[in-house]
Formats: structure tokens, C-alpha cells, sequence
């Protein structure tokens, strides 16, 4: 009923930057989650194991903090939008951080020639949950015209509003909290947009401590967490796995809550 909890101290789940573990100032418990990709039903089901979870010992602040990708691939990205545009009752603190596949969304809405790229990334699905439909007989170089026409009739004032208004990170003591990852050849108080959205190679391969411990989505674990000396990484391909994970930080305790 309430999934799995997994408890594990940080030690034992990655190296450790030097000179010490990251941790969480005292008194802070995070929740991270990563990737949702439309699963409306799994985000309900894991804001419910977050709120059980947290019942369970409540620090003096909570933070919930969301890694981006809320669109595209499932079902029910509207759906997700509305959820993720609520502030739950548990959270003190909520951060929603930009994905690449929610700037591909606002992208094309500005140029609709940017559709076959975002379709391929599961824009369909986006397109659908919102109502756009194309018609059978229209010629295919109408369509996107068309698809972004009608997105933009179509989707609400305010879910425009939060999708524009998504920050790239968020830090927190220790870690700093992105979508992708981060381009370890620059400074941290220097990264570009794009990496912060987008990036793998050589992030991905790093090896080395960052001077934070960066926790991210994009790159699908579907095994689970990855844990290791540089980064987190939490996306557990939820849209095809249904395994949608939230990374649980409390001083240098790590932990993970997954449906």
C-alpha cells in the first residue's frame, strides 16, 4: 500500500566529498522527486507515501522540491500541472525546478517549425491531455501550425505562467538541485541554461567531487537511485517503469520513498 522505504545512512551510498559527508542544515528535511513525464497517478501516489512518510517524524521545516519534466510520454501531463501548481499541506517549502521537455513545450508554442523534435520527445501525449487533436485529411505541412495554434487557445493563462516561471536550481546546505546535471568543467555559480536542462557527457562520467553534491533527473536509472561521489541521479523512468521516486536528505541521512 505505501510502496517501498528504503533507509539507508549516506555513507554507505556514495563517497564522500571531502571533507565531510553532504548534509542538510539541522532541522530540514528535503524531498526531491524526480521525473513524472505525465503519471499523474503516480505523482498522487507518491505525495501520498511523502506525506505518511513525513507524518512519521516531522522535522521543523519540510522542503519538496521537483527536478522538471512534469510533461510529455504519459498520459496526463494537464493533470500533473494542476497537482504540481498546489502547494501540499505537509511542505513548507516547494521548488519546481525546469525540465527540457517543459522549455521543448514552451518552444514550440513560440515557433511551431521546433514540433517534430518535441513530438519525438513525447509531445503527443502532452498535446492529447490538453485536447489539441489534428484533423485526418489536414496536409502534414499544416500540422504543427495547427498543433500550436490550438495548444495555445487551449492551454490555461496560468499553466503558461508556471511552465515560464520554472527556476533552473535550487541549492540546499550540500547539494545543489537540477534537472540534468551540470557542466563539471565551469563553475557552479556559472553554469548555463541549456547544460543545467540538458546535459549527460561528460557530467555524467565526471568522477570527482563538484564542491556540492548535485541531485538531478533526465538520465533514466530504471534500476534505481545511482548514488556516487559527484551526483544523484533520481529518475527511475517513472512514465514506463511506474517507479516514481522521491530522495529523502536529513542532515547526512539519505533515504529513498518510491511507488
Amino acid at each position: 500500500m505505501f510502496g517501498r522505504l528504503f533507509k539507508t545512512k549516506g555513507a554507505a551510498l556514495a563517497a564522500a566529498p571531502a571533507p565531510a559527508l553532504a548534509a542538510v542544515p539541522e532541522g530540514i528535511r528535503v524531498y526531491a522527486v524526480g521525473d513524472i513525464h505525465g503519471r499523474a497517478d503516480l505523482l498522487r501516489r507518491l505525495l501520498g507515501l511523502i506525506e505518511a512518510d513525513n507524518a512519521l517524524q516531522q522535522p521543523a521545516e519540510v522542503w519538496l522540491i521537483f527536478l522538471g519534466d512534469y510533461i510529455d510520454r504519459g498520459p496526463a501531463s494537464r493533470d500533473v500541472i494542476d497537482i504540481l501548481m498546489q502547494d501540499p499541506a505537509f511542505a513548507d517549502k516547494v521548488v519546481r525546478l525546469r525540465g527540457n521537455h517543459e522549455d521543448a513545450m514552451l518552444a514550440f508554442l513560440d515557433d511551431p517549425t521546433r514540433g517534430r523534435i518535441w513530438l519525438e520527445w513525447g509531445g503527443l501525449a502532452t498535446l492529447m491531455s490538453y485536447g489539441v487533436r489534428v484533423p485526418s485529411d489536414m496536409p502534414a505541412d499544416k500540422r504543427f501550425d495547427h498543433m500550436s495554434s490550438r495548444l495555445a487557445d487551449l492551454l490555461p493563462d496560468e499553466h503558461r505562467d508556471f511552465l515560464a516561471g520554472l527556476p533552473l536550481e535550487e541549492t540546499v546546505g550540500d547539494y545543489l538541485f537540477v534537472h540534468a546535471g551540470v557542466n563539471p568543467r565551469v563553475p557552479l555559480d556559472r553554469q548555463d541554461a541549456f547544460d543545467l536542462t540538458t546535459i549527460r557527457s561528460p557530467f555524467l562520467e565526471w568522477g570527482e567531487p563538484l564542491g556540492k553534491m548535485v541531485v538531478h533527473g533526465h538520465t533514466i536509472s530504471a534500476e534505481g537511485p545511482v548514488f556516487l561521489p559527484w551526483r544523484i541521479g533520481i529518475d527511475t523512468g517513472a512514465y514506463a517503469t511506474g517507479r516514481l521516486t522521491a530522495l529523502v536528505l536529513e542532515g547526512e541521512e539519505r533515504r529513498v520513498v518510491t511507488t
